[in-house]
């Protein structure tokens, strides 16, 4: 399952405010990837402008790891921001198709909805 927000706001204005507001969430953004950026480099242009931030809170993903190393196969949590029919989306993997991978105890897939409301308060802060 993936989780979609669209808004009527533009993707640069989105650009321009996913770190602010990304650390309001408790997030920090790790990494930035300009699909369009990226393939036109590499000879494989595409029109649609993609970029994916990598988002990590150290406190979760330290207690994440910890308990299950395994689950290092999700992190750090991505965020993808494209337009499409006019809109901005922007999209995440649903916590239930990570969680149900493994064997996990309740309380830790309490804590892990947790961690994913906020992402989810994220995509719709827009």
């Amino acid at each position: 399952m993936v989780y979609r927000h669209k808004t009527n706001i533009e993707l640069d204005l989105i650009k321009k405010e996913i770190a602010l507001k990304s650390k309001e969430f408790g997030f920090g953004i790790l990494k930035e990837y300009s699909f369009k950026t990226i393939l036109k480099e590499k000879g494989f242009p595409i029109e649609k402008d993609i970029t994916v931030y990598e988002l990590c809170n150290p406190a979760a993903a330290q207690a994440a790891l910890e308990l299950h190393p395994e689950i290092s196969i999700y992190l750090p949590c991505r965020i993808s921001l494209y337009e499409e029919n006019g809109q901005s989306v922007l999209s995440t993997i649903g916590i239930e198709d990570m969680l149900g991978t493994f064997e996990l105890e309740d309380s830790f897939k309490e804590h892990m909805q947790s961690i994913f409301d906020k992402v989810k308060k994220l995509l719709n802060s827009w």
